[in-house]
């Protein structure tokens, strides 16, 4: 099952690239645009702060120094890997698709990088879904606080286009990236904590003799 949720989640990524910033992906955010609605916009930047770089790091900075109070000392590694490593990789396909956000005129804030994918999406959906996963160990607390951090990074990814400063596009890919590195980089961790305990259990070297 995480093999292919992994593969549909790549499959969503690729077809927003190819499929987006077309006359549907226009329609859409023109559909989302808050322009006309200062309430609506002034919601979307308070929204759009939450996603912001500064304001992830300090999340993870804060949410790692946590997992070390609290003793997941591997949870906190784990949570400053995908969180910088997922940034940089966001920054890197940005550089190579360069694809160009919508036109300036739209824009209700600032902007520093190119469209694909949404860095404001991926960055949140990994460090806020990565620290509900690595902090919680009762499952009902774990259900609880990835409902709630799917849902921010779901306010923080609307906030976007309706700010005018991605494709609605740009945004699904972050999403989709954010969940496929987040869950990856846990899977790929827990792969690995496992293969080293069995290689530490008195038991397996005992039945190997």
């Amino acid at each position: 099952m995480p093999l292919l949720t992994l593969a549909v989640l790549a499959g969503v990524w690729l077809a927003m690239l190819l499929l987006g910033a077309g006359n549907s992906d226009r329609a859409l955010l023109m559909a989302l645009y808050a322009g006309d609605e200062p309430w609506l916009a002034l919601a979307a930047l308070g929204f759009t702060y939450l996603g912001n770089w500064p304001t992830v790091v300090a999340v993870t900075i804060l949410g790692s120094g946590w997992l070390l109070y609290r003793g997941k000392r591997r949870a906190a590694l784990l949570l400053l890997i995908a969180s910088f490593s997922g940034r940089l990789l966001v920054i890197l396909e940005k550089a190579y698709f360069a694809r160009l956000r919508p036109e300036e005129n739209l824009r209700l804030a600032e902007v520093h990088y190119q469209s694909f994918p949404s860095g404001h999406a991926a960055n949140s959906m990994i460090v806020y879904l990565g620290f509900a996963l690595l902090a919680f160990d009762d499952p009902r607390h774990r259900r609880w606080a990835v409902a709630a951090a799917l849902l921010l990074s779901v306010l923080i990814g609307f906030s976007r286009p309706m700010l005018g400063v991605h494709w609605p596009s740009d945004v699904v890919a972050g999403w989709s990236f954010g969940l496929f590195w987040t869950l990856l980089v846990i899977a790929v961790a827990e792969r690995w904590a496992g293969r080293s305990l069995a290689k530490k259990d008195p038991t397996d070297r005992a039945e190997s003799v």
